[in-house]
């Protein structure tokens, strides 16, 4: 069994169903504007790239426009890392911001494994171990217990 980090939050199921309000807020969010976000990167370095009109009305446009650019991404940066930091003082780990799939560490059947949540699904119905990843997604019901072990330890129904 791997040692998670000493900060890592572990969440037993009904307790990572509980942050589903807020953590859908969060990520819907993020698979909004992380997409925007990135093709406004493209755009910008499409646009540094090419040089400027060779006119001094062209240019002050290129320059205004890059500076303009800049500032939106800037701002699009800054609200982006505000939503991970929420996700992150929640203990959610966000592992795809285009499709909105989030983890949250557990134990499960005495093993460290994430409980795994993608934006659109009602409530927590899989999880997986760390190396598997997404593709190796389970049910939960398939898990004898999920939860840290001790008092904390969730015995399925």
């Amino acid at each position: 069994m791997t040692a998670l980090p000493p900060a890592t939050r572990l969440f037993t199921l009904d307790e990572a169903n509980r942050t589903l309000p807020l953590v859908r807020l969060i990520v819907r969010d993020i698979v909004e504007l992380y997409p925007a976000a990135q093709r406004r990167h493209e755009r910008l370095a499409e646009i540094e790239s090419e040089p400027p009109a060779p006119t001094p009305d062209g240019e002050a446009r290129y320059v205004s426009t890059v500076r303009e650019m800049q500032s939106e991404l800037d701002d699009d940066q800054v609200r982006l890392r505000g939503y991970f930091e929420e996700l992150d003082k929640i203990g959610a780990e966000l592992k795809d911001p285009l499709v909105g799939l989030v983890d949250f560490p557990t134990v499960i059947d005495g093993e460290e494994a994430c409980l795994c949540w993608k934006l659109g699904e009602e409530s927590i119905g899989f999880w997986h171990r760390e190396e598997a990843g997404f593709a190796g997604r389970l049910p939960v019901d398939e898990a004898d217990q999920i939860g840290p072990a001790g008092d904390d330890l969730e015995p399925l129904p």
